[in-house]
C-alpha cells in the first residue's frame, strides 16, 4: 500500500483557481516543497482547500497547476477520508492543527496512516491576533472563547498524533509534551548561498561612525498585526529627540495609505522611506545586507514570523517587542534587543542608546548571522525531512508489531 511513499501536504493556505489550468499561490509554498522534494524518498501530493478571493501575503504568484513540481489537489478537508489517503498510496501526512484539520490526526488512524502536526501559532498569539483585529469587545469575546475551545481541541490532535514539528519556540515550549515525537525548526526562506560573508558585515559597518544616520528597517506586511502602525511613533520618537536615523519600510497593506500620508503630515520624507515591495532575492535582500544597520520589529503578536531568521541572514540584528516568538529565538541565539510589548517610545530610547554603540551593533551581527548559518532553508528542510522519515519509519513498524 505505501511503496511510492507517497507524502500528503494539507497546506492550511487555500488556493485560487483561475481559467485555463492555472492556480494562484505563494512562492514561499513551491519554494518549501521543491527543497523538500529533495530529501524525501517519494512522492509529494499537495492539498488545499479553494478561495474565491486570493489571501493577502506579499508573494503571491500564479502557475500553470501541470507544470508545478507536485500534485496539486484542491479539495475541502472534510473529504479527506481513509480512501482518499490509500487512493494516494500516502505513507505520511503533514498537517496544520486548527479547527479545519484537527480531525486528519483521526482521521489518520482509521487509515493506518502516520500523521504530524506543523504548529505555528499558541493560544496566546491567536488570542493576540484577534485582540488586534477584532475592534467590537462582544465579537472580542466570543473570539477568544471560541480560540479557547479550540485549543482543546488542538491538544488533543496534537496528542493523536504520531509527531510534531513546531515552527518557533512558543509552540514547541507548549505542545513539548503533548507529543515524544516533536522537534523545533525556524522558518526561513535562505538558502546557504544568500547568506551574508562576514566581509558583508565589515564593509557595511566600516567608517560608521555616531555621527552618521543609523539605518533601519521593517520589511513585511503593513497591518497592525505586524505593528506597522508603531513604526512612524518610533519615527516620531526618534525625530523629536533629535536622533539621526534613516528607516526604510518595505512591504504592503492596509497601512500603507496612512502611513504615507503620517509621513507627509509630519515631514518625515528626509529620514523615512516607503520601499513598495522590491524582489526578495535581486533587490530586497542585497539591499539589506549592504546597507541596514537594524531591524525594527513591532510585532504584536508572537507567530514564528520568517522576518527573524531571514534578517539574521543578513548579517542584521533586531530590536524587536518582546512577544514569545522574538522571546524565544533571541534567547536561544543569544541576539538582539527586546522592548515591552506597545512601547514604541521605549524602542526609540533603546534605538537612540545603540545609536552611540556603533561597536555593539556590529558585534551583534557577527552572533546573528553565525545563528542563520545553522539554520538555513536547506539545513531546516534536510531535518525535517529525516524526522517526518523517521517517524513514518517508527509508526509503520509499530503497527506492522501491532
Amino acid at each position: 500500500m505505501f511503496s511510492n511513499n507517497n507524502l500528503t501536504i494539507l497546506q492550511p493556505l487555500s488556493a485560487k483557481l483561475l481559467p485555463d489550468g492555472q492556480v494562484v499561490l505563494t512562492r514561499k509554498l513551491k519554494e518549501a516543497v521543491v527543497e523538500l522534494t529533495k530529501y524525501w524518498d517519494g512522492s509529494i501530493t499537495v492539498m488545499m482547500e479553494e478561495t474565491q478571493t486570493g489571501n493577502n501575503n506579499l508573494d503571491v504568484k500564479t502557475f500553470d497547476i501541470d507544470k508545478l513540481p507536485f500534485k496539486l489537489e484542491v479539495i475541502s478537508f472534510d473529504l479527506i477520508t481513509p480512501a482518499l489517503l490509500h487512493k494516494h498510496n500516502t505513507s505520511l501526512v503533514l498537517a496544520v492543527p486548527g479547527y479545519r484539520q484537527n480531525h486528519i490526526s483521526n482521521i489518520c488512524n482509521l487509515a493506518g496512516v502516520p500523521c504530524i502536526y506543523v504548529s505555528e501559532y499558541t493560544l496566546k498569539t491567536r488570542k493576540q491576533i484577534a485582540s488586534v483585529n477584532t475592534k467590537n469587545p462582544i465579537v472580542r469575546l466570543r473570539r477568544m472563547a471560541w480560540e479557547k475551545n479550540q485549543e482543546i481541541k488542538q491538544r488533543a490532535a496534537i496528542a493523536n498524533a504520531d509527531g510534531l514539528q513546531c515552527n518557533g519556540t512558543p509552540t514547541y515550549k507548549d505542545y513539548l509534551n503533548l507529543n515524544r515525537n516533536s522537534m523545533l525548526f525556524f522558518d526561513t526562506r535562505i538558502s546557504e548561498d544568500m547568506l551574508a560573508t562576514d566581509r558583508d558585515i565589515e564593509m557595511r559597518t566600516h567608517n560608521r561612525s555616531e555621527d552618521m544616520p543609523l539605518r533601519l528597517l521593517f520589511s513585511g506586511r503593513l497591518i497592525k498585526m505586524k505593528g506597522a502602525d508603531h513604526l512612524l511613533n518610533v519615527a516620531l520618537e526618534l525625530k523629536k529627540r533629535g536622533a539621526n536615523f534613516e528607516m526604510f519600510i518595505s512591504g504592503a497593506g492596509d497601512l500603507e495609505k496612512m502611513m504615507h500620508h503620517t509621513i507627509a503630515a509630519h515631514q518625515l520624507q528626509n529620514c523615512v522611506k516607503m520601499l513598495g515591495v522590491p524582489d526578495f532575492k535581486t533587490e530586497f535582500f542585497p539591499f539589506v545586507k549592504d546597507n541596514i544597520d537594524l531591524f525594527v520589529c513591532c510585532h504584536r503578536q508572537g507567530d514564528p514570523s520568517c522576518t527573524y531568521l531571514e534578517t539574521m541572514s543578513c548579517g542584521v540584528p533586531i530590536i524587536g517587542y518582546a512577544n514569545e516568538a522574538f522571546e524565544g529565538i533571541s534567547e536561544m541565539s543569544e541576539t538582539g534587543w527586546m522592548v515591552p510589548m506597545d512601547k514604541p517610545k521605549l524602542m526609540a530610547q533603546k534605538i537612540i542608546q545603540l545609536s552611540y554603540n556603533r561597536e555593539v551593533i556590529k558585534a551583534m551581527s557577527f552572533k546573528s548571522l553565525r545563528f542563520a548559518q545553522k539554520h538555513t532553508f536547506e539545513k531546516t528542510f534536510k531535518a525535517r525531512a529525516e524526522h517526518m522519515q523517521r517517524v513514518a519509519d517508527k509508526s509503520m513498524s509499530m503497527r506492522k508489531v501491532a
